[in-house]
């Protein structure tokens, strides 16, 4: 699966789709990027069985940090650093197994030192999750020749 470049400086989009292949907690859920776009990002993850909770229900949380992911990796896209400083989610629906979860980020308003996000998540035309958060900026992704 090849991710797609929707615009960024291609050695911005290097890094991140890069850095996000080898991110552990990533590669732990099965998240992978799929578009990079100024201000925005798409990730997307297959349900499987260590995804549930005890129920047997896909866990919200594979929904929130899918959010999250959208949301850290659509900032990154204008060069900021960042990490999550508060972060909500509903959840109007839920995922069944086997089923391609998406997740969709972008960032409203990048100030200062806080960054606002939200990402959408969803399986087919169904919406799981609606997030908003806002994250501090920790500095600039930074290129050395």
């Amino acid at each position: 699966m090849s991710v797609v470049n929707a615009g960024l400086d291609q050695q911005l989009f290097d890094y991140i789709n890069e850095s996000v292949g080898n991110t552990p907690f990533y590669r732990l859920l099965g998240i992978k990027l799929t578009l990079l776009g100024s201000g925005s990002a798409e990730l997307e993850v297959v349900a499987a069985p260590e995804h549930t909770n005890l129920m047997g229900f896909v866990h919200g949380g594979l929904i929130m940090s899918i959010a999250d992911a959208a949301m850290g990796n659509a900032i990154r896209s204008l060069g900021i650093k960042g990490v999550t400083a508060d972060c909500s989610v509903a959840f109007p629906g839920g995922a069944r197994l086997g089923e391609m979860i998406t997740a969709k980020g972008k960032v409203i308003k990048a100030g200062k030192n806080l960054i606002f996000a939200e990402a959408t998540v969803w399986a087919y035309d169904r919406v799981l999750g609606h997030s908003r958060a806002s994250f501090f900026r920790t500095g600039n992704i930074e290129f050395h020749s």
